[in-house]
């Protein structure tokens, strides 16, 4: 399985909108349901080893900013026909064995995925609270393949800058995971593998 690194969304962007089902709670997430606050969106996915090497840091990290001024969802956009793991069913119990404390959507059609121009699983997005990108790609330098501990360093900088009013240091480094899977035939134009 090669890995696939995040696309780095233009800093700046403004949130793509979305109404997705929430995978847990069966209510339908929307971007403006966040209006006001920030907001992290995470692509994930059950099977991607990636993701599973980091899973418990996401829900540790979601637990550690339950009380900032952030909003937080998780968006799988896998094609479920050929990867059924990432059914809305088999993310709840993802999200059940974790311990996620927010809502996991399910994006059937993919075109959040596309809006937001995802290419892989773990992929983060971070927007302030007027819904601008303010930083986009990995969580930490955690792989499955080397030793450095799961902390989310480099996520939580940006989200204790951001929340702070300043600017977010240093360089952004793009996420490595699993490639989203398209549906056969629809691999939108940015992607790349």
């Amino acid at each position: 399985m090669a890995a696939t690194e995040s696309t780095m969304l233009e800093l700046g962007t403004a949130a793509p909108d979305f109404s997705l089902p929430d995978v847990i709670s069966g209510k339908t997430i929307r971007r403006d349901d966040f209006r006001g606050r920030a907001l992290l969106v995470m692509f994930l996915s059950r099977h991607c080893p990636y993701v599973l090497h980091v899973r418990h840091g996401i829900a540790a990290l979601a637990k550690d900013y339950r009380n900032a001024p952030l909003g937080m969802v998780g968006i799988s956009s896998n094609y479920v026909p050929e990867y059924p793991a990432d059914s809305p069913a088999s993310l709840k119990e993802m999200a059940a064995e974790t311990g996620m404390e927010f809502p996991i959507c399910y994006d059937e059609l993919q075109e959040v995925a596309q809006a937001f121009h995802a290419a892989c699983t773990p992929e983060f997005y971070l927007f302030d609270a007027a819904h601008k990108l303010v930083y986009r790609g990995q969580m930490d330098g955690a792989r499955k393949s080397n030793d450095v501990p799961v902390t989310g360093t480099d996520l939580r900088a940006a989200i204790d800058a951001m929340l702070a009013g300043r600017p977010i240091a240093g360089e952004q480094r793009p996420s490595v995971g699993c490639n989203i899977k398209w549906r056969p035939g629809h691999e939108p134009a940015y992607y790349r593998h």
